[in-house]
């Protein structure tokens, strides 16, 4: 009896406090904890290394020497004939055997190509009423390693007389040798005509003539 009274006065007097304080069973609030100081970590830059000055050095006036580098390669003696050093000597080519300053350097044609190319109305001289008539006829000249070697040819060169009288083209139609041809064109180059006439006007004509070199007359 004793005991159930004693914890029915402990209920009881529990609720009265309860009813009596109504803040009696709230929790303090919480602590809060103290700010945490962060810690700034300084690091120590090494020392810089100071610019240290170049030293120019000075160059002597002395004068240097020329130090021949060692071959890398063994020579190897080699035998040079005696022939090249020798020249043989030529003599000088005689009066009025050099080549003219103002010559012309006229390719050699072969037969056909391209001659009278571009000239109309070209006529054969065998076809005219009247045939050109030469004006100016300078004779070639003869080359000099034939004339020192005594050596005689022809060329025979068919050329273009145009309606002035002037020779226009040039071409070869057969030599003895080949050393003759150049100076028989540029000869040729060189003639001057009357013009040949067809139908009462002057017109191209087509020709060919037989040059000669002969020794005897370059003398």
């Amino acid at each position: 009896m004793n005991k159930d009274l004693i914890v029915g006065l402990v209920v009881s007097i529990t609720v009265h406090l309860v009813a009596l304080n109504p803040f009696a069973g709230k929790l303090p609030p919480p602590k809060r904890p103290p700010p945490v100081k962060e810690e700034v970590v300084q690091f120590e830059m090494p020392p810089l290394d100071e610019e240290k000055e170049e030293k120019v050095e000075e160059l002597n006036d002395e004068p240097v020497e020329n130090v021949m580098a060692p071959p890398s390669l063994v020579d190897l003696p080699t035998v040079v004939p005696v022939q090249a050093f020798t020249q043989p000597l030529q003599p000088p080519p005689p009066p009025g055997m050099t080549a003219s300053k103002g010559a012309i350097n006229i390719p050699v044609t072969k037969p056909g190509a391209n001659f009278g190319k571009g000239i109309k109305d070209l006529f054969d001289i065998n076809n005219l009423d009247q045939r050109p008539v030469a004006r100016v006829q300078p004779q070639p000249a003869y080359p000099y390693e034939m004339s020192r070697a005594g050596i005689s040819g022809e060329v025979v060169v068919e050329f273009i007389i145009n309606a002035n009288g002037d020779v226009v083209d040039t071409r070869v139609m057969r030599s003895s040798h080949r050393e003759f041809e150049i100076p028989a064109m540029q000869a040729v180059q060189k003639w001057k005509f009357k013009a040949g006439r067809k139908g009462g006007r002057a017109v191209n004509v087509r020709a060919s003539q037989l040059i000669e070199f002969n020794l005897e007359d370059s003398k």
